[in-house]
C-alpha cells in the first residue's frame, strides 16, 4: 500500500496514484482528492473535515464505513452521492484509503455473497415482545435474512416467543429481569438445549445484539462451535447507567464492553458518533467498526395516514390547536422532563406522549394541569395516524443509536425537532432542510425552531416534505443486504486471518523450543 501524507493547508488538493491499492492522509480538516484510475472499489474514512470533496472517474465502485463530515459531495459515474458513511480514525487527521480490502477479502465478500447462509441471531432482549426501537429492526432483518435464502434461528429472552418467524426458528432461553429496570428481561442462555440447537444447526455465524448478558453466552458458544461472531451494538449503556443506579459502574461497564467487542470478529453500531466512542474507547479497531444502516417503511407511515379523527382524539376535540407529538417508550434515560420547560413556554400549543413506559406517572405528576395528553401504547394504523396526524414531530433524548422513531416521523411528513446527539445527526442530516436540530438541554434553542414551526404552515410543509423524500432512500431489504454480503464476509475474513495469525505465531513459537540440531 502506497501511503502519502499531503503538506497541510486551508484546501489540499491530492491526487492517488493510478494503482489498486493507495491510501492518502492529511492534517487539514479540508481535503479535495482525485483519483485517475480506479479498478476496484474505493473506501473512504475522515475524522471530521468540514469539505470533502471526492471525484471518482471510470468504472469506480465507493464504499462507505463511518462518516462525520459536515458537508460532503461525491461524483460517482456523473451521480451525487451525498453524505455517505465513513471508517473512522481515532487520530485528528483524515484519511482517503482505496482499496483497503485486499484482493482476496474482495473476493472472498464477492464469492460468500450469492451463497445461502446458516445465521445464529442472540437477540436480547425478545424482539417479539419487547417494545424497543430494534424491535422493527430485528423483525424485518429476520424476514429478508429468509428472503435472501438464508437459514435463520433466533435464540432470544423467553416471554411470548413465537415457535417461528417468517420461516426462522426461534428458541426461548430462560430470563429474569435487570434489577434496575425491571421491564427489561435478561437470559445468558447458555444452557446445553441452547448449545446443541446450535451446534446442531452448523451455523456459518453467530450475530449477537450487544451489550447485555445474552452476548456472553453466545461469545462462549461461538468460541465452543468455532464460527465467527458479530455484535451489534445497541444501547449506549453507559449513558443509562448514572440514571437508573450508581455513576461509578460506568468505568466497569466500559471494561465489559472493550472485553466483548475485542472479541468479536466485527462490530456494527447504529451511528457514527457510537462508532466514534467505541474506537476512542479501545473497544475494537477502525477497520473492524461498521455502520449497521437503518431502514423505515415507509408505506406503513406515510402522510396518507393524517386522520381528522385522530387529530379530533389527540387534541380533545380542538383540531385547530398546534400539536406537538412524541412517541417512543416513556423511559428516564429518554430525558422527557426537559419538554416540562419547553412547554411552559409555549402553553398555547398540545403535547401528546404516544407510547407507555415505566416513567409514565412520574411524567404525568409533572404535566399535571398542562396541555398535555398520553395516548398510551399505539400499534398498527393508529400509530401510523398518530405521527401524520401530529404537527410537529419532537425528542429530546440525548442517547439514542437508532432513532427510528424519528424515521417513522419523517416518513409520516410531519418536522422534526431533535437534540443534536446521538445517532439523530445521521439521520437529520440537513439541519434546517429534513428537520431541526437543537443544542442538547438548550431550552431556547428548542423552543426557537419550534415556534417557527408553529408560526408558519408552509415552512412545516416544507420540512416536512423534504424529510419524507430523505427517508425514502431507507430500504430495509437493502440495510439486510449490506450486512448479509458485505459485513458478514468481512467479519468471516477477519475471523480466518485471526486464526491463521495465531496458527503462525503458535508455529514459530514451537520452532523456537526445538533444540537445534549440532
Amino acid at each position: 500500500m502506497a501511503l502519502l501524507r499531503a503538506p497541510c493547508g486551508s484546501m489540499p488538493t491530492i491526487t492517488a496514484p493510478p494503482t489498486n491499492v493507495s491510501s492518502i492522509a492529511c492534517s487539514s480538516f479540508n481535503v479535495q482528492v482525485s483519483v485517475p484510475v480506479l479498478r476496484k472499489r474505493l473506501l473512504i474514512s475522515a475524522m471530521s473535515p468540514t469539505l470533502t470533496s471526492l471525484s471518482l472517474p471510470g468504472d469506480g465502485e465507493a464504499k462507505f464505513g463511518l462518516f462525520s463530515t459536515v458537508n460532503s459531495s461525491f461524483s460517482l459515474k456523473g451521480k451525487q452521492v451525498a453524505n455517505g458513511n465513513f471508517l473512522v480514525s481515532a487520530s485528528s487527521e483524515a484519511f482517503v484509503t482505496t482499496d483497503v480490502k485486499s484482493s482476496e477479502q474482495e473476493e472472498f465478500a464477492k464469492e460468500w455473497a450469492h451463497k445461502p447462509r446458516r445465521v445464529v441471531l442472540f437477540v436480547e432482549p425478545s424482539p417479539f415482545s419487547y417494545i424497543s426501537g430494534y424491535k422493527n429492526r430485528y423483525q424485518n432483518f429476520i424476514r429478508y435474512l429468509r428472503q435472501l435464502g438464508d437459514e435463520v434461528l433466533v435464540v432470544t429472552t423467553h416471554h411470548g416467543v413465537p415457535d417461528e418467524f417468517h420461516g426462522a426458528k426461534v428458541i426461548g432461553s430462560w430470563s429474569f429481569p435487570l434489577p434496575w429496570y425491571k421491564a427489561v428481561p435478561m437470559s445468558l442462555a447458555l444452557s446445553p438445549r441452547i448449545y446443541n440447537e446450535v451446534k446442531n444447526f452448523k451455523p456459518d455465524i453467530i450475530h449477537a445484539s450487544s451489550p447485555g448478558i445474552m452476548v456472553f453466552g453466545a461469545l462462549i458458544i461461538a468460541k465452543l462451535v468455532g464460527v465467527p461472531v458479530v455484535m451489534a451494538y445497541h444501547t449506549h449503556v453507559p449513558m443509562y447507567i448514572p440514571k437508573y443506579t450508581f455513576s461509578w459502574l460506568v468505568k466497569p461497564m466500559w471494561l465489559v464492553i472493550k472485553f466483548l467487542h475485542r472479541a468479536a470478529d466485527l462490530t456494527l453500531v447504529m451511528s457514527v458518533a457510537l462508532g466514534k466512542e467505541l474506537k476512542a474507547a479501545g473497544a475494537s479497531t477502525a477497520e473492524r467498526i461498521r455502520i449497521w444502516r437503518r431502514g423505515v417503511d415507509s408505506d406503513s407511515f406515510h402522510p396518507r395516514f393524517k386522520s381528522a379523527e385522530m387529530r379530533h382524539r389527540i387534541t380533545d376535540g380542538k383540531p385547530d390547536t398546534p400539536t406537538i407529538v412524541h412517541v417512543g417508550r416513556l423511559g428516564v434515560e429518554k430525558n422527557l422532563d426537559f419538554l416540562v420547560k419547553v412547554m411552559e413556554r409555549i402553553p398555547e400549543t398540545r403535547l401528546v406522549f404516544v407510547g407507555d413506559g415505566p416513567y409514565k406517572s412520574d411524567l404525568e405528576q409533572m404535566f399535571e394541569g398542562k396541555n398535555v395528553h398520553f395516548t398510551g401504547m399505539l400499534t398498527g394504523e393508529e400509530l401510523s395516524q398518530a405521527y401524520a396526524s401530529g404537527d410537529i414531530f419532537i425528542t429530546p433524548s440525548e442517547s439514542e443509536t437508532l432513532g427510528f422513531v424519528v424515521l417513522e416521523a419523517m416518513a409520516s411528513g410531519i418536522p422534526v425537532v431533535c437534540a443534536r446527539a446521538g445517532g439523530i445527526p445521521d439521520i437529520v442530516n440537513q439541519n434546517g432542510v429534513t428537520g431541526y436540530l437543537y443544542t442538547p438541554g438548550d431550552v431556547e434553542d428548542c423552543v426557537g425552531k419550534l415556534k417557527a414551526l408553529i408560526e408558519s404552515p408552509d415552512l412545516r410543509e416544507r420540512i416536512g416534505r423534504a424529510g419524507r423524500e430523505e427517508v425514502e432512500k431507507y430500504d430495509w431489504l437493502a440495510s439486510t443486504r449490506q450486512v448479509r454480503n458485505e459485513e458478514y464476509s468481512a467479519a468471516i475474513w477477519f475471523w480466518r486471518r485471526r486464526k491463521q495469525q495465531l496458527a503462525n505465531r503458535f508455529s514459530g513459537w514451537f520452532k523456537q523450543t526445538q533444540p537445534q540440531a549440532s
